[in-house]
């Protein structure tokens, strides 16, 4: 009963794994762009409202890097103590709170492009409406789906 315990703890843990790897693409590609942001001749351009923008994104990028990127030093700091069970919990949580610092990084960043190449109005329009293709997809489908367990459709 133990060593199924186990079993179920450690593919739980690679499955978050699997999961990480492909946030913190996403993560760091958002990041380089940012880091590279300020370097840019168009940079200078900014008003102090898309500067701020930058700024918000830029930390929220660099948090979700953190958050994301911790489960490793948690891993190194657990490695081989039998300690599965604490090791995806905190894994789970950290990729949690990197996918919500994303959120605020992503829309803060299509509020930073918009705003800089369209009018606010139009730009606020286009970042509420990728807030809410955000949302759906991150959040409202895979709550509706949990809650229905079901595996229809499903292939693969």
């Amino acid at each position: 009963m133990a060593e199924e315990t186990e079993t179920r703890w450690r593919r739980r843990y690679a499955e978050l794994l699997q999961e990480l790897r492909i946030a913190q693409t996403g993560v760091q590609i958002l990041f380089a762009f940012l880091l590279a942001l300020p370097f840019s001749s168009a940079f200078g351009e900014t008003n102090t409202f898309q500067r701020t923008l930058y700024i918000i994104s830029f930390l929220a990028t660099a948090a979700a890097a953190v958050a994301t990127i911790a489960p490793v030093a948690f891993h190194r700091a657990l490695f081989r103590q039998g300690r599965d069970p604490e090791l995806a919990r905190f894994t789970h949580w950290m990729t949690t709170t990197g996918l919500l610092l994303m959120v605020l990084a992503v829309i803060v960043a299509v509020l930073l492009v918009t705003d800089f190449v369209l009018e606010r109005p139009i730009a606020l329009g286009l970042t509420g409406l990728t807030l809410l293709w955000l949302l759906l997809l991150w959040v409202l489908v895979p709550i509706g789906r949990s809650r229905t367990g079901s595996d229809s459709g499903t292939t693969g």
